[in-house]
């Protein structure tokens, strides 16, 4: 009995000792260390679990950090899995679009990314940098231009409180809805007001008026 507690003992701290250090592997991506994050992915490190200091996945933190050449390893790795999420719920097409990323954002939706997720999307994100030959990308690509993220906030929303004038009317002329509203009862417009984006909000204003009285004429 004591020798196969002692066996075991010993089994378990050989393997605690053989196991790859997580931490040491996020360190790598941040500073893009690529040699190193292959390093540490061959020795059996989950590059889909968040960090414990910021609970961002490992693409994330190579995107947010502009470590190109260690989100190139992560891509390329078997068991990496595009849709996984930061504890804030980021993914990595998401930050891709924020951080105006086209390269990466073509490398991911080759990969398989999806355009349309539940909560935020990456439209969300993109209208939000006012990114928008990214947001073409995602809308060719059949993103939902009133996806609906916590609260019910649009991409028309999110981009009206951050005074993305160029995206607004993207959203606009792609069909978003300016009359709906988030849960706490605002619309686009007044998000564009509450943050002092009173030019974005006369665009929105502008817009539904001509919609408005088009719709007028036809009937």
């Amino acid at each position: 009995m004591q020798k196969t507690l002692a066996a075991a003992l010993v089994c378990c701290a050989f393997a605690a000792q053989a196991a790859p250090d997580q931490a040491s592997f996020y360190r790598a991506v941040s500073i893009d260390n690529a040699l190193a994050v292959r390093d540490l992915l061959q020795q059996g490190v989950d590059p889909n679990l968040p960090d414990q200091q910021r609970g961002d996945i490992a693409l994330v933190i190579a995107l947010r950090d502009d470590a190109d050449k260690a989100f190139k390893v992560l891509l390329e790795t078997p068991r990496i899995d595009l849709e996984a999420r930061s504890a804030n719920g980021n993914t990595a097409l998401m930050m891709a679009a924020y951080k105006h990323k086209r390269e990466a954002v073509d490398a991911l939706l080759a990969k398989g990314a999806k355009v349309n997720q539940s909560g935020w999307t990456a439209l969300h994100y993109a209208a939000s940098a006012g990114d928008v030959p990214i947001m073409k990308l995602f809308l060719a690509r059949g993103a939902k231009v009133d996806a609906f993220a916590p609260t019910n906030i649009t991409p028309l929303m999110f981009a009206a409180r951050e005074g993305q004038e160029e995206a607004v009317k993207l959203l606009l002329a792609s069909g978003a809805d300016a009359s709906l509203k988030s849960s706490h009862g605002w619309t686009a417009t007044q998000f564009a007001l509450a943050a002092d984006k009173p030019g974005v909000a006369a665009i929105i204003d502008k817009f539904q008026q001509e919609r408005s009285q088009e719709r007028s004429r036809r009937n």
